[in-house]
């Protein structure tokens, strides 16, 4: 536990699939450890495990956005404070955010899920078709393991084929690939406008989705809040889905001998990217929570007002939770692992990202078995300038 002279917030990854190398090193501390932010703010930075889970599920801990503020600051070309989502309710009415929570996630039934997987199969056999008449060498992240997760967000939105390109583009610059404010807010004002032209469709024509669904669960819902409830899905069903489905190829491929295990081990692909979510975190700088008062956490005090960042990668290589953490075992298990985060504010979006990555990785492994990378590890470029950590490309042969 460190209280005196608070060390410099860790920002750069040293390897590939693990968290910054000053952070991992602080995954035996027993609560806090003091630091300062790039900016120069003080805060807290939590890495243990029990820890971690502790400050999610504390309600003396708010996530308001008005109440923290980012670990890292935004690029140069990026806004500040980029545009708000549509319909967000004011930062105060926690219990409406939780009843939006709640109606999503009733939306996550079994009968939809089915259909979706099924939908999954086809949809990676359609990106793997298209892939392979491209050739090979060919990079991975531009033709699968980008486009997959936001096609089936589209799938369970309802969104028209004709807008899925530009929804999948929006999304994309939206959560922290544009290069400048403009492009940002200018992909929110086009998802905003694209989601409440959904809004108003299943009105009019309710279909199998999850905002007809939504709209028979509660006729009452505004179009605005029908939208800000789609936008909450927009993390983990595009850029974080994307770059866990990358590194975790990647991660299967940098060593052979961990995709023969899979391969040979009665196909468990499910324990397997389980595995993965736990060894590749694609998060480094949240989730970030503000004590609304005083806090004892294990002999540490965090006084109201201060901020307290949560590493959910360093969490899930704790030793005390996660024997041998640094070694990638597709048979482990990883029960309580937190790449989706943990308590109220645990990403709603889980189940459709565990459908894309198992539909991914099965599809991708039976159609290419001699899949390998194209290019040494060494020379694969580091996403090392935008919030969800990942690669730029993935060129890989077959």
């Amino acid at each position: 536990m460190t209280q005196g002279v608070p060390v410099a917030f860790p920002t750069a990854r040293d390897s590939l699939f693990g968290p910054p190398a000053t952070m991992h090193s602080l995954c035996g501390e027993e609560a806090l450890t003091r630091v300062r932010f790039p900016d120069g703010r003080p805060g807290w930075l939590a890495t243990a495990h029990s820890t971690a889970r502790t400050v999610l599920t504390d309600a003396r801990f708010t996530a308001r956005a008005d109440a923290t503020h980012p670990a890292v600051p935004r690029a140069a070309t990026l806004p500040e404070h980029p545009p708000a989502r549509p319909g967000t309710p004011d930062a105060s009415t926690a219990p409406a955010q939780q009843r939006y929570r709640s109606l999503l996630a009733a939306q996550f039934t079994e009968h939809r899920m089915r259909r979706l997987t099924q939908r999954a199969g086809e949809i990676t056999g359609e990106l793997l078709d298209a892939m392979e008449r491209a050739g090979s060498p060919a990079d991975l992240m531009e033709h699968y393991a980008l486009p997959l997760p936001a096609l089936l967000l589209c799938e369970l939105l309802g969104v028209p084929e004709g807008e899925r390109e530009r929804f999948r583009q929006d999304a994309a610059a939206w959560s922290g690939s544009g290069t400048c404010a403009e492009d940002i807010t200018g992909a929110c004002a086009s998802l905003t406008a694209c989601l409440h032209r959904l809004v108003r469709l299943r009105r009019a024509h309710p279909a199998d989705d999850l905002l007809s669904g939504l709209i028979g669960a509660d006729p009452a819902l505004t179009d605005d809040e029908l939208a800000a409830m789609a936008f909450l899905l927009l993390p983990a069903g595009h850029e974080t889905t994307a770059h866990q489905l990358g590194l975790g190829v990647l991660a299967l491929l940098d060593r052979p001998g961990r995709l023969t295990a899979l391969r040979t081990g009665g196909r468990r692909t499910d324990r397997a990217v389980e595995e993965l979510l736990r060894y590749v975190s694609v998060v480094d700088h949240g989730p970030t929570r503000a004590a609304r008062e005083d806090v004892q956490i294990g002999g540490t005090t965090v006084r109201a007002g201060e901020v307290v960042v949560v590493s959910l990668a360093a969490a899930n290589r704790d030793p005390r939770r996660f024997p041998a953490p640094d070694l990638l075992d597709l048979t482990r298990d990883t029960t309580g692992h937190l790449a989706f985060g943990h308590g109220p504010h645990q990403c709603l979006g889980g189940p459709l990202a565990r459908i894309a990555l198992n539909a991914g990785l099965t599809a991708l492994l039976d159609r290419f078995p001699g899949l390998c990378l194209a290019v040494p590890a060494a020379q694969i470029p580091l996403r090392q300038d935008a919030p969800v950590h990942g690669v730029h490309r993935l060129p890989v042969a077959w």
